[in-house]
């Protein structure tokens, strides 16, 4: 479908401005490859060939008799009897020896093979360090470990998608219900603004961490509770902006002669005053997705978000703060975070500026 005029003007304002333009593509990148974060870090192969045949791993569950073991459980593939039953293709020598029949077992054209990620290591695999952790980063750990042995670079791309994923979500909800509000109560003003004013009051008057801790205490905590909660609690964010520019607007030339022509107040809000506001209402987002991925982070940093086990940037700073002599920790933290923020806001000032008919970008 063809662009407007307007829209590609808007467009090309965009792409005019080159730091927006190549912050776009570097987060689209970096997220794209958070959203396949399974295929590069996991501790299940990618995909195995064994006796012939091939499996996913990585998408379905196969029991250990699959490969020859004896437990109808799943295969453990970073045991090294897993590892000899697939390659040596079932030999029941794996038992005694995997390790020299795996090496063995290797030099055959006829053996099984395995393709693992490039971190073969999940957000929740708990490593055999053989030293104490926190462990600096080294070769199979390329960010080092936290204090419980989980790899470092595996969590860090799991929580990118979680905290982006959970920011554009809440940001999405809370626009939508925020705009419609502010468009409600700007418009028609009167007793509508009036009482929603003092709903907004009230509402805004609720101290929304006690509610979090509460419902911390009644529920186990999870991605779509925590969503909720933000939503129901973050839909006043735009409403102020909304509803200032639909009563600068609202005795406008254009929107009375729509009314003198008997054209729907739905329509007169959402078509004709609507893309008027949205230069004010996008100065905002910014805001809006750096502090929903803030606010994800402070609760998992305080113990009140995410559950322990979960992918959390928020909780590798309060790992960062509790291991003072694992710098690698903190540093990983601070340029995750720096990085992805920094993207977003010029993202989003790019936005901005596209939609602002007083700019033009060459």
């Amino acid at each position: 479908m063809a662009l407007s005029p307007l829209n590609q003007r808007r467009w090309r304002n965009f792409k005019g401005n080159r730091r927006a333009w190549w912050s776009l593509w570097l987060f689209a990148a970096l997220f794209g490859l958070s959203l396949c974060a399974e295929l590069l870090a996991n501790d299940k192969p990618l995909l195995v060939s064994h006796k012939g045949g091939f499996y996913t791993p990585f998408l379905t569950f196969y029991p250990e008799t699959t490969f020859g073991g004896d437990f109808r459980t799943e295969a453990n593939y970073r045991e090294p009897e897993v590892q000899c039953l697939i390659v040596a293709q079932g030999s029941e020598t794996c038992w005694d020896d995997p390790e020299g029949v795996l090496a063995q077992a290797q030099q055959s054209p006829d053996a099984g093979w395995m393709l693992w990620a490039p971190i073969p290591y999940s957000y929740n695999t708990i490593n055999d360090l053989g030293r104490a952790a926190p462990s600096p980063p080294d070769a199979q750990h390329w960010l080092g470990t936290d204090d419980t042995a989980r790899d470092v670079a595996a969590r860090v791309i799991y929580g990118v998608r979680i905290s982006v994923l959970f920011a554009l979500i809440v940001t999405s909800l809370t626009s939508v219900i925020g705009i419609a509000m502010g468009a409600v109560q700007g418009y028609f003003g009167g007793w509508v603004d009036l009482i929603v004013q003092r709903v907004l009051e009230i509402w805004g008057a609720t101290p929304t961490l006690y509610v979090i801790i509460i419902v911390a205490a009644v529920w186990r905590m999870n991605f779509w509770l925590l969503v909720a909660i933000m939503v129901t609690f973050g839909w006043t964010s735009l409403i102020g902006v909304v509803r200032a520019e639909f009563l600068r607007a609202r005795n406008f030339e254009y929107v009375r002669a729509a009314r003198a022509l008997g054209v729907p107040d739905r329509v007169i809000m959402f078509r004709h005053v609507l893309p008027n506001a949205m230069v004010a209402t996008l100065t905002m987002l910014p805001f809006l997705v750096t502090g929903a991925i803030s606010t994800l982070a402070m609760l998992d940093f305080l113990g009140f978000g995410l559950p322990a086990s979960a992918p959390s940037l928020g909780e590798l700073t309060q790992q960062a703060k509790q291991n003072l002599q694992a710098p690698w920790l903190a540093f990983t933290a601070f340029f995750t975070f720096a990085i992805m923020l920094s993207l977003l806001v010029f993202i989003f000032e790019g936005v901005r500026d596209a939609f602002d008919p007083r700019k033009t970008f060459q």
